[in-house]
């Protein structure tokens, strides 16, 4: 059976993983249109490994800011359109849940029905899908609202908040949205399994930004948030690291509003 095309156009963010471009493989082999945005002392090795008509330079190399300048540049290229999406360079499936069970599926049989459940409230900035690792057989609730969004993302273009931080870029810009009582959604029903950053995959904010998983680049990251947002951010420590965390629940309780 052949699936008819997403709504909206399909970007990857990536650095150093033109060895292993995990996400574009993924769409490749699925027959997913996408586009790659990558530095321009990596163009040709992005071209190389995935073919010229995939890869898009970006205008601008090594800012040291993490992957926030990346991720804007995503809404320039979709201008004229009402979502975009943006996705980490790491995924390697997607999966479906429904009543306790998952299979592996289709990217498109994800993507689709996420654009178009999204696309019936007025009020919800972001959206994306949960990790396939986060849910149990007992996860009955089909999508969460006003929550972290994450990995793969659909992003409303005329929303006025941007990515901005070098840490927690996808944290603090579900707080920013939140924070102005508009909506995010977390999909259960539809999910991704990807590379974990804990795991040493060379490339990407793993090498630039937290090197390696260095302890100090663990304070940093979770104190960085603390810092923006002490109101609802607070650094803790669990699995044997510093973490943030943040009760969703009980700061974020408006509800989603449906177009007309």
């Amino acid at each position: 059976m052949e699936l008819k095309k997403n709504k909206y156009p399909v970007y990857i963010i990536s650095k150093g993983r033109f060895k292993k471009p995990l996400t574009a493989k993924c769409f490749i082999k699925n027959n997913v249109d996408f586009k790659i945005l990558v530095e321009p002392q990596e163009f040709n090795d992005y071209c190389e490994a995935l073919g010229k008509k995939y890869v898009v330079k970006l205008p601008f190399s090594n800012l040291g800011l993490g992957s926030y300048p990346a991720r804007n540049y995503c809404f320039e290229l979709s201008k004229g359109k009402e979502r975009h999406w943006c996705f980490d360079d790491n995924i390697t499936e997607f999966w479906r849940l429904s009543k306790g069970k998952r299979w592996m599926c289709h990217p498109l049989e994800c993507i689709i029905p996420a654009e178009e459940f999204t696309d019936r409230y007025e009020n919800v900035f972001v959206s994306g899908f949960n990790y396939e690792n986060f849910v149990t057989k007992s996860t009955v609730k089909p999508f969460v609202i006003n929550t972290k969004v994450y990995s793969g993302i659909l992003l409303k273009n005329n929303m006025p908040f941007r990515w901005r931080l070098k840490y927690n870029e996808d944290v603090d810009l579900s707080l920013q949205i939140l924070h102005n009582k508009f909506c995010t959604i977390q999909f259960n029903a539809f999910l991704i399994d990807k590379v974990s950053t804990i795991v040493k995959m060379e490339g990407g904010n793993q090498s630039e930004l937290y090197k390696n998983n260095a302890y100090e680049k663990k304070v940093l990251k979770a104190k960085s948030l603390e810092k923006i947002w002490p109101q609802y951010a607070k650094t803790v420590y669990k699995f044997n690291r510093p973490h943030h965390h943040i009760s969703w629940k009980k700061h974020f309780k408006h509800p989603l509003i449906k177009k007309q």
